[in-house]
């Protein structure tokens, strides 16, 4: 073959991303749980014959992403490269060599051109439900949490596993549901194999060892240099959150040297008893995450752009937490890494990263059923409904922050339509909270208010997996901090911010997630974002006249300009 050139690896560069990105897409049209539907909560990618991973879909979450890079040399380590055949579908939801708990199931597919292994596809989607207790952190180990399966084959050589798909069944509330999503990810991966192929015989490549190494080259090397012009130093973060029944400290240290970064998690919490502990390969996950946002962020993410950045944590540290540790709400810990590492990361690098968010993800899973205190309508069902939502991002050195937008896992908001498609669920409430954002010469984003409730004729119970009740996001730089998150009854009910609470025929549940934290001082604020604030409602004429020093006169002007059109 003749040697290929610089440009025409540049091309198969940037066709293997449009592979995974039609990989992710078709994920999205085929799977049956609204995680991956709706939210895009999922993953995909392609990978060399060694387990490397050379590209990743844009669509999808830095959680699945990074930490299905680690996962695929499991694969090939428990599989065996001599057990490997064209037509072969692996699977496992192993927290900790997939991505983190039960609730992720990882697919991989090898890659055959002819007889020959060219490399591998990979695809992550969460899914409603893997039985045990549910999507929550009740449990007290992993054993409580749902059904583990281990690495094995879902398909050896074209033939589907029946024996595998029966026990998948009948250890799961939505079979039908869960079993249907293992399709997808397994269609998903044939997709991007076809088009890989496609791209081989145009190009008549025999392996990807040369765009493999010319990828990873130019990734490592982009990267180092951007390392290495940041001035050597060392760095504390931390940063403290709400936990299960007692708060969590999170602690980082952060060395920035030659051709390397090092976060170091000593010091952090130990293991916790309920089920918010975190495996490392989540936690590197985030870490890494955070850091290519910071110092890389346009340098596409593959193996070898990641490799600089390393991730230590004392073992059985709520950031390592070994098996059997529960671990099912690892991202409500796991979306605080990348603010902890920021709080180290604004003190070597002044003015480059934003206030502290809401972090972890407003979720909440809603186990719906007939109500038991008199007789239910023959047309009451059970269901099992998840719902992903937000709180405010924090404000950026420049920016404000965003309202209700998930960072750092990047998944969307559910529409209400979707949600209540699905179940016997009625979303009263959806809309911004005023006042929620922290202020500041940028103020932090807006959270939410969500009030929810069931169907006529049913009772529910809710998972709740909400953080920043107590320790809501701080801001940086003199801004103020944002709104914490609140929930309860609606008829004054107070409830918990993690765990399973029963929620009788009749009653709502009244939720407010978090705001962001603002960005330097709030005199700082320029007049025309003030009017804007006010003239969309975003603050209220109390916060106006609190924090940034409005007089009565001026905001009955803002607001009557605001009516007329003025402001706008």
């Amino acid at each position: 073959m003749a040697e290929v050139s610089k440009v025409a690896y540049q091309v198969m560069w940037n066709r293997l991303i449009s592979v995974v990105e039609e990989q992710a897409q078709a994920l999205v049209r085929t799977a049956f749980s609204t995680s991956v539907r709706e939210a895009g909560d999922l993953s995909a990618g392609v990978y060399d014959d060694q387990g490397r991973m050379l590209a990743q879909a844009v669509t999808g979450t830095p959680g699945h992403v990074n930490a299905m890079a680690d996962a695929v040399p499991h694969f090939i380590r428990r599989i065996g490269r001599n057990n490997m055949f064209p037509g072969d579908v692996y699977i496992t939801n192993d927290p900790w060599e997939g991505t983190g708990h039960l609730h992720d199931i990882t697919v991989v597919t090898p890659s055959f051109r002819g007889s020959a292994l060219v490399g591998f596809f990979a695809c992550t989607a969460h899914v409603v439900d893997i039985g045990g207790r549910g999507f929550g952190a009740d449990a007290n180990s992993v054993y409580e949490e749902g059904l583990h399966i281990p690495i094995m084959k879902l398909a050896d050589r074209g033939q589907l596993d029946p024996t595998l798909i029966r026990l998948i069944r009948a250890n799961v509330r939505e079979p039908d549901q869960l079993v249907g999503d293992i399709h997808a990810l397994e269609t998903c991966n044939e997709i991007g194999h076809r088009r890989l192929i496609g791209m081989m015989d145009e190009f008549d490549l025999p392996d990807l060892e040369g765009i493999a190494e010319f990828i990873l080259t130019n990734s490592r090397r982009a990267t180092l240099e951007r390392i290495n012009a940041l001035e050597a130093g060392t760095a504390t973060g931390e940063m403290q959150i709400d936990g299960y029944d007692s708060p969590i400290d999170l602690r980082v240290r952060l060395s920035i040297g030659k051709d390397r970064i090092l976060c170091d998690w000593a010091g952090t919490s130990g293991v916790d008893k309920k089920g918010i502990n975190v495996p490392l390969v989540y936690t590197k996950a985030y870490s890494c995450y955070a850091l290519k946002c910071a110092i890389a962020p346009e340098i596409p993410n593959n193996a070898a752009s990641l490799a600089p950045f390393e991730v230590v944590a004392p073992e059985n540290s709520i950031v390592n937490a070994l098996h059997p540790a529960p671990v099912a709400l690892r991202h409500v810990i796991g979306h605080m890494v990348p603010d902890t590492i920021f709080d180290a990361l604004d003190k070597l690098l002044p003015g480059r990263v934003p206030a502290e968010g809401a972090g972890c993800l407003c979720n909440f899973q809603m186990s719906l059923r007939p109500r038991r205190d008199r007789a239910a309508p023959a047309d009451a069902r059970r269901a099992e409904v998840l719902t992903f939502n937000s709180g405010g991002s924090g404000a950026r050195p420049a920016l404000d922050g965003m309202n209700a937008t998930a960072f750092p896992s990047g998944v969307m908001t559910m529409p209400v339509e979707a949600t209540e498609q699905v179940g016997p669920v009625i979303i009263w409430r959806k809309e911004l909270r005023p006042d929620s954002g922290g202020a500041g010469q940028h103020r932090g984003g807006l959270g939410q208010y969500m009030e929810v409730g069931a169907r006529q004729g049913h009772e529910f119970d809710i998972q709740a997996m909400l953080d920043r009740v107590d320790h809501p996001a701080r801001g940086r730089r003199g801004g103020g901090a944002g709104a914490p998150t609140t929930i309860a009854r609606d008829d004054g009910t107070p409830m918990k911010g993690k765990g399973k609470q029963f929620v009788p025929h009749g009653a709502r549940v009244m939720m407010a997630f978090p705001g962001g934290g603002g960005y330097g001082a709030p005199g700082r604020r320029a007049r025309a974002e003030m009017e804007r604030d006010l003239a969309l409602g975003y603050v209220t004429p109390d916060f106006a006249r609190r924090y940034y020093g409005m007089s009565d006169d001026d905001i009955e002007g803002i607001l009557r300009r605001a009516k007329s059109g003025e402001i706008f």
